[in-house]
């Protein structure tokens, strides 16, 4: 094979990796604010579930959170964090009001997780475990090699050194869940 040939070829197969999205075993350090104003990443000593997610599919993302297992739960090792991408851009006043009705959201989720908390005799404000980002310009989903669309919904799961464990394009199972998520 002549050089040039081979560097055409090497170019073009980095090219379709790169464009292939996240892959499974490499090390990915996205940070995150929250709408709380949270600062995270998926590289913090943390075992990390993120929900990529439009306005759209926002009930995927709550039913992922419902199959989160029991062990996850007000465990400082792991977190889950939904990031709800918008596909028009906001100024900042619209900006301002959506983080609003995000963070509104967020205490009836939280609610509804404090009922499970409840159940399993956790005593800890569920609301202190619930975490969403607003992704007003693309620019996370941009990370995981995603578009805003009507129809984005992904799952991720990240170790603690930022290295993704597994993804789904679909609401994973519970037991594929707890499976990604063992320590």
């Amino acid at each position: 094979m002549k050089p040039s040939v081979f560097v055409l070829a090497a170019t073009c197969l980095s090219s379709i990796s790169i464009l292939a999205g996240p892959t499974v075993g490499q090390k990915y350090r996205i940070n995150f604010v929250d709408v709380d104003g949270n600062n995270f990443s998926t590289a913090d000593a943390h075992i990390t579930t993120v929900v990529l997610t439009s306005k759209a599919n926002i009930d995927k993302a709550r039913l992922v959170g419902d199959r989160i297992p029991d062990f996850c739960l007000a465990n400082p090792v792991y977190r889950m964090i939904t990031v709800v991408t918008f596909e028009s851009k906001h100024s900042g006043p619209m900006r301002a009001i959506l983080k609003s009705v995000m963070r509104h959201r967020l205490d009836s989720e939280a609610l509804r997780l404090q009922t499970r908390y409840d159940q399993l005799k956790i005593a800890r404000d569920a609301r202190r475990d619930v975490f969403a980002v607003a992704d007003f310009d693309g620019a996370i989903a941009a990370h995981f090699d995603s578009k805003p669309s009507a129809t984005l919904f992904q799952v991720f799961i990240f170790g603690k050194a930022g290295e993704l464990l597994k993804q789904w394009n679909e609401v994973p199972t519970a037991e594929e869940l707890a499976a990604a998520l063992k320590d």
